[in-house]
């Protein structure tokens, strides 16, 4: 575990780079019933389900996956369900025969362990959101809108796996001032905020510049990246309550995406009623 941050952003790269990305244990559960009971009948998109609800997984897919492509295509794979499809089943669960779990790796930090899986809830819920927007806006691809929310806040999650320490500290400091901004916090604790490190992860894990140009905000002014960011946005400040000053701006900027009017948005993200009439 890391209790003193690194000075560079190439140490934290060349870091989480190597260690073996823990998955969560509902998912090996799950993996384990498809290899023992009914591994002939699942295709690529029921093995894609289940990979894109657990993030790590996801990285981790997509990682094996880019080896496969550098060595047998020369376009860039951005779907995770059609890839799985091209790689075969048997590879894939050849390739995952032994797999950690988040459980395990942090049984000794209740509060990592606890913070952890906050954060992966939370980007399971802005995966969610940003699969029905963009089911909405027609999207060409949907799962790659959905695959760029789930990952758009990995370094947290890998911050907390193995740098526990730190993550608490960049919490304590959000919680003691609830309007310092989450990068001005990962500054003050780390040196540098987590989408830096981030952007630099996807360099080193060769990961499709698609993918990279959806999770990175500055590209907001396309619609899709908008879609991934409310997404994010509206996932983080609903992950308490429906009480955070910033989700007023979050849900105009929804309606103005998605073209719906107030009442029909907070109707469908099921906001209660005394919170939709202030």
């Amino acid at each position: 575990m890391i209790e003193k941050p690194f000075k560079t952003k190439e140490a934290w790269t060349e870091y989480f780079s190597a260690v073996d990305v823990p998955i969560l244990r509902q998912t090996v559960r799950r993996l384990n019933e498809i290899r023992q009971n009914n591994r002939y009948d699942v295709n690529g998109r029921g093995l894609a389900m289940i990979v894109l609800q657990d993030p790590m997984l996801a990285i981790k897919t997509l990682a094996l996956i880019q080896q496969f492509q550098s060595r047998h295509l020369h376009s860039d794979i951005t779907n995770i369900a059609n890839s799985l499809t091209m790689l075969g089943i048997d590879p894939f669960f050849a390739h995952f025969d032994s797999l950690i779990t988040v459980e395990e790796s942090l049984k000794t930090e209740p509060q990592a362990l606890l913070g952890v899986l906050q954060v992966i809830r939370r980007v399971q819920s802005a995966a969610r959101y940003a699969h029905e927007w963009a089911v909405e806006r027609h999207d060409l691809d949907v799962e790659e809108v959905e695959l760029a929310a789930l990952l758009h806040d990995l370094a947290e999650i890998l911050l907390w796996c193995f740098a526990p320490k730190l993550a608490i500290k960049i919490r304590q400091l959000q919680q003691n001032d609830p309007t310092l901004r989450s990068a001005t916090a990962q500054v003050q604790v780390l040196g540098i905020s987590l989408f830096d490190i981030q952007l630099a992860l996807c360099d080193a894990w060769h990961l499709p510049e698609l993918l990279k140009t959806l999770m990175d905000d500055v590209n907001a002014e396309l619609a899709r990246v908008r879609n991934v960011v409310l997404a994010v946005n509206l996932a983080r400040h609903s992950s308490v309550d429906w009480n955070n000053p910033a989700l007023p701006n979050d849900f105009a900027a929804i309606e103005k995406l998605l073209r719906i009017d107030h009442q029909t948005l907070l109707t469908r993200l099921c906001v209660p009623d005394e919170i939709a009439v202030k």
